[in-house]
C-alpha cells in the first residue's frame, strides 16, 4: 500500500494537476505504488515551463549562413591541415585519450522487431547486429591504436534491462566488461493542451524519452563524466546506434577537432537534392546549430555556392567529437539546451481506464543544440555512401533494405579495387559480400591487408 503525502497532494492540485490525485485515490491500494514513485518525481517547476511552451510561438530567424565546411573534395590548402589532424587524432587514440559514446535507447518496434534497435541484424551476409558492428569498430580501433576503447552506451527505461542482457550473452562483443558503461536516459511526462499530465494506464504516467540532447545530461548525472575524468580522456566520439556505417574512431575527424580546440564538431553528409527533408548545420542568427529544413526559407534551400553545390548542403547525420572539458561546462549546475515540442496524436488511458486516442505533446532536447555553446566547432564534411546508411524506417528510405545494400556496394567496391571475385548479386540486386570491421574499416586498410574471403553460404566475408 503506498501514499501521497499531503504535501505532495496540496503541490500537484496547486500546479494543475488534481486529476493525477483522483486518479490515485481511485486505484486499490495494492495498484498504487508505481503512480505514487511518478508522481513524487514529478518536477512541477518544469511541468509549468513545458505547459507554456505548447502556446508560445518559437520566434522566428532572420538570418541563416552555411557553416565553414572542411570539404570532402579538397583544395591543396587543406591537404597540410588533414595530414596535420591525422597525426593529432592517431596520438590521442594511441594514448587512450578517446571515449565513445552510443546514443541507443530506441526499439526496433518501427522495424517489425521486438527488441533494442541495436540487437536488429543489419550485415548483408553474416547479419550480425547494429550492436556488433559498433562494437566490433572499437574492437578494430584497440587492435590498430594499442589503446582501451571505453564505451559510454545510452539506453532508456523501456531497453536498459534488455541491452544489458543482450551485452552480457554475447560477451560484450569482446570488449572488456569494465569499459562498457550503461546509463539511461530520462523520461518525462506527456501533457495536453491545459498543461495536464497524460496516462498510459490508470496506474501509471504517459512517459517519453527526453530526446538525445538529454545524452549530454545523463553523463554526469550518471557519473559516466567523473568515470572520464578517472580514465584521462579528453575527446569524446558521439554517435547513434541506427547507422552501421559510422566511424567512431575516426583520426582525421577527432584529429580536427582537437587542433582547432573545439568544444564540440559535426560531421555532415552533402544532401541529396535541395528536397530532401533534413535539418543542415549552419548558423542561425549568428549561432551554430541545426537549421530544421521547414525553417529554411525555399529560396536559401534551392540556392548554389559558385561550383554549382547547394549553399546550405551540410546535412546534419549525428556524428559529433565533444571536449570533455566542454561537457563538464554545459553539464556544470543544469543543462541549459532549449526544449523542442511535438504535438502528435497518443493513445491514453481516459478517466475510466480505456485507452483512447488524443492529442498530447512531447517534450525533448537536441544534442546538436549544444553547438551554440561551442566556442569553435568543426564542421567536417564526409562521404554519405561511405559513412552514413541509417535505419529508421521498415520499408523506403533509410530502412534495412537500404543500408545492406549500401553495405554490399561499400564492400564490393573495395573488392574490385583489389582486383577480387565478386559472387553474384542476389535477388534484391546486391552484391552479398561483408568485411568486418575488424579485418578493415577503409579502402586503403582492406588493400593493404589483402587475403581471400571467407565462403559463406549466403555469400563472401572477409575478416573473422
Amino acid at each position: 500500500m503506498s501514499e501521497l503525502s499531503r504535501e505532495l497532494r496540496h503541490g500537484l492540485r496547486a500546479a494543475g494537476q488534481a486529476h493525477a490525485v483522483d486518479r490515485f485515490d481511485r486505484l486499490a491500494p495494492s495498484d498504487q505504488a508505481l503512480l505514487a514513485e511518478q508522481l513524487a518525481a514529478l518536477d512541477l517547476s518544469l511541468l509549468a515551463e513545458l505547459h507554456g511552451l505548447i502556446e508560445e510561438r518559437p520566434a522566428s530567424a532572420t538570418s541563416f549562413e552555411p557553416p565553414e565546411l572542411f570539404p570532402l573534395r579538397r583544395e591543396d590548402e587543406h591537404a597540410g591541415r588533414a595530414a596535420a589532424a591525422v597525426q593529432r587524432g592517431e596520438e590521442l587514440l594511441r594514448g587512450g585519450k578517446v571515449g565513445y559514446v552510443l546514443v541507443a535507447g530506441g526499439q526496433a518496434s518501427r522495424l517489425g522487431y521486438d527488441a533494442p534497435k541495436g540487437d536488429y541484424p543489419i550485415g548483408p551476409v553474416t547479419e550480425r547486429t547494429l550492436f556488433a558492428y559498433h562494437a566490433q569498430r572499437l574492437l578494430a580501433a584497440r587492435r590498430r591504436y594499442g589503446s582501451t576503447t571505453p564505451w559510454y552506451v545510452m539506453t532508456s527505461p523501456a531497453n536498459d534491462a534488455a541491452t544489458r542482457t543482450i551485452f552480457a550473452e554475447n560477451d560484450h562483443y569482446g570488449l572488456d566488461p569494465d569499459e562498457v558503461f550503461f546509463f539511461s536516459q530520462d523520461m518525462l511526462p506527456a501533457l495536453d493542451a491545459e498543461g495536464r499530465v497524460l496516462f498510459a494506464a490508470p496506474d501509471r504516467l504517459f512517459l517519453a524519452p527526453n530526446g538525445h540532447g538529454g545524452c549530454l545530461l545523463g553523463l554526469a548525472s550518471s557519473g559516466a563524466l567523473e568515470d572520464m575524468r578517472a580514465r584521462g580522456l579528453e575527446l569524446l566520439s558521439y554517435f547513434q546506434v541506427d547507422n552501421p556505417l559510422v566511424r567512431p574512431a575516426d583520426s582525421l575527424f577527432l584529429g580536427l577537432h582537437a587542433l582547432d580546440d573545439a568544444g564540440m564538431s559535426t560531421k555532415v553528409v552533402e544532401k541529396r537534392d535541395a528536397g530532401e527533408k533534413v535539418g543542415v548545420i549552419g548558423h542561425i542568427d549568428g549561432v551554430l546549430g541545426c537549421i530544421e529544413y521547414s525553417d529554411l526559407p525555399d529560396e536559401l534551400r534551392e540556392e548554389r555556392d559558385p561550383s554549382g553545390a547547394l549553399r546550405f548542403r551540410a546535412g546534419n547525420i549525428a556524428v559529433h567529437a565533444l571536449s570533455v572539458g566542454f561537457l563538464e561546462s554545459v553539464t556544470r549546475g543544469e543543462l541549459s539546451l532549449p526544449w523542442h515540442v511535438a504535438r502528435k496524436t497518443i493513445q491514453v488511458a481516459d478517466e475510466g481506464g480505456a485507452l483512447v486516442e488524443t492529442t498530447g505533446f512531447k517534450f525533448e532536447t537536441f544534442v546538436f543544440d549544444a553547438l551554440a555553446r561551442s566556442p569553435r566547432s568543426v564542421t567536417l564534411e564526409v562521404d554519405r555512401g561511405v559513412e552514413f546508411s541509417p535505419v529508421k524506417n521498415k520499408d523506403g528510405e533509410d530502412s534495412p533494405a537500404t543500408a545492406k545494400a549500401a553495405l554490399c556496394s561499400l564492400f564490393a567496391e573495395w573488392v574490385r579495387a583489389a582486383a577480387g571475385k565478386l559472387p553474384e548479386p542476389d535477388a534484391a540486386g546486391n552484391v552479398p559480400v561483408e568485411v568486418d570491421p575488424r579485418h578493415a574499416e577503409t579502402q586503403d586498410e582492406f588493400l593493404a591487408r589483402g587475403g581471400a574471403p571467407d565462403v559463406h553460404p549466403t555469400g563472401h566475408v572477409y575478416g573473422p
